[in-house]
């Protein structure tokens, strides 16, 4: 990490309740923005001579609530607020200040504020889409992928859902518990968005960031303990767990993607795989199936295979089977086709997702599996045009290096027939 990555980092982590607790006081989403992007500053310009404060989150909002105020005063020509070197002091005095002000635990305002963002008044995709980017910090671009629109389409659905915010005047209060639960499927939604955007970032050089799935995860949980009788919850959160209990071993030490048949299993995290599988076993009784349960299910099967090689491919084909009658998507069907390849071989495979080309033109993920599965076919030259589209896809350095190792060896030659390079999958799932 850099000199200032760890403050990157920082004000990463720090952003979903710095901004839940700004908004809650001020009721304005572009004045909690334009004020923790001002912390943000500050904080790049003291913290490398001072340290990091003791906690840094409530230092943000502390400075960014100052900022805000000043801004307030000064144009209403009263008083400014003391020097920027009085109100950023780095010792113990920040944390009193912060929780006094927000008078609750901010750490518990992120889920609260994602409720109230659920309001009934936007369409639900500008519901997800504005959470995600005011709450949890992701860029259009982001945000983008995770919908497979374009940034110029998702630009304009969020600034219209700030528009209609503004214009509805959507209260700022905790929802009621029927609020909470008109709006639980909305909210589970972005929660699960906000792992997948941690679990394969969409842009930069970082290919996993933990923080956003450890937000996630924190998330499940608490929706979890307000809805402990909702199974979508519960397979929501132990989709996330099992997921994210590979994350150790989805990286070598010098960033670049371990397949998940060459994982070292070891590294997994056994507790988190743990209370994944009780989590699903729980919901599965309850019978009350639904997307979350099943994708929850695959990893299951995945997290219960000692090895790659002991992994029950025709139970993971059977439920993603479920998943598309359940929830029909071309994501969903290229995930399966993974399955199908494993089972019936690559041409089966190939000629599932090949009507998938027009829809998923845009997904990475697509134009490598189907570079994959050419590779293992024999058809060099198609497979090295896949692999071309896909690397001008990549969202990051390790995607893209995943990449460049498949066309490295085509153009070497060097590929094996017992299980090189035509073993190798790009779907996220097998990461």
């Amino acid at each position: 990490m850099t000199d200032l990555g760890w403050i990157d980092a920082a004000l990463t982590n720090a952003r979903p309740q710095a901004i839940a607790a700004l908004l809650r006081y001020f009721r304005d989403l572009d004045t909690a923005e334009e004020a923790f992007q001002e912390a943000c500053l500050r904080a790049l310009k003291r913290w490398p001579v001072n340290g990091a404060p003791n906690d840094p989150v409530a230092w943000l909002i502390l400075v960014a609530r100052n900022f805000a105020l000043d801004e307030v005063r000064r144009n209403s020509r009263l008083q400014e607020l003391p020097p920027d070197d009085v109100i950023s002091d780095t010792d113990d005095t920040e944390t009193p200040l912060a929780e006094k002000l927000d008078n609750s635990q901010y750490r518990d305002d992120v889920l609260r504020l994602l409720f109230i963002c659920c309001h009934p008044e936007l369409p639900a995709t500008q519901q997800i889409a504005l959470a995600l980017r005011i709450v949890c910090g992701l860029s259009v671009r982001e945000i983008a992928r995770a919908f497979l629109v374009t940034e110029a389409a998702m630009e304009q659905r969020i600034t219209r859902a700030k528009r209609r915010v503004g214009v509805a005047d959507v209260p700022f209060e905790t929802p009621g518990a029927g609020q909470r639960s008109e709006r639980l499927a909305t909210v589970a939604a972005m929660v699960y968005l906000l792992f997948n955007e941690g679990y394969s970032a969409s842009g930069g050089d970082v290919h996993l960031r933990a923080p956003l799935c450890e937000e996630a995860i924190r998330l499940s949980r608490l929706l979890l303990q307000l809805f402990p009788g909702e199974s979508e919850i519960m397979g929501l959160a132990a989709l996330l767990l099992l997921q994210h209990a590979r994350a150790p071993a989805r990286l070598d030490k010098a960033g670049e993607i371990v397949l998940l048949e060459a994982q070292n299993r070891r590294l997994w995290n056994r507790g988190m795989i743990g209370e994944g599988l009780a989590l699903v076993d729980a919901a599965l009784r309850m019978r009350h199936v639904g997307p979350y349960q099943i994708q929850a299910a695959i990893a299951a099967v995945h997290a219960q295979a000692a090895t790659f090689e002991d992994t029950d491919w025709g139970e993971i084909d059977r439920l993603y089977a479920v998943l598309e009658a359940v929830q029909p998507s071309p994501v969903i069907t290229l995930n399966r086709a993974v399955a199908v390849g494993k089972i019936h071989g690559p041409s089966a495979a190939l000629a599932m997702i090949e009507p998938l080309a027009e829809p998923l033109a845009g997904y990475f993920y697509f134009h490598g599996a189907r570079g994959a599965l050419l590779l293992q076919l024999d058809r060099k030259a198609d497979a090295r045009l896949a692999f071309d589209r896909a690397l001008s896809l990549a969202n990051t350095a390790a995607e893209a290096g995943h990449i460049r190792k498949h066309l490295d060896q085509l153009i070497e030659g060097s590929q094996d027939d017992g299980g090189g390079t035509s073993r190798r999958s790009t779907n996220p799932h097998c990461t």
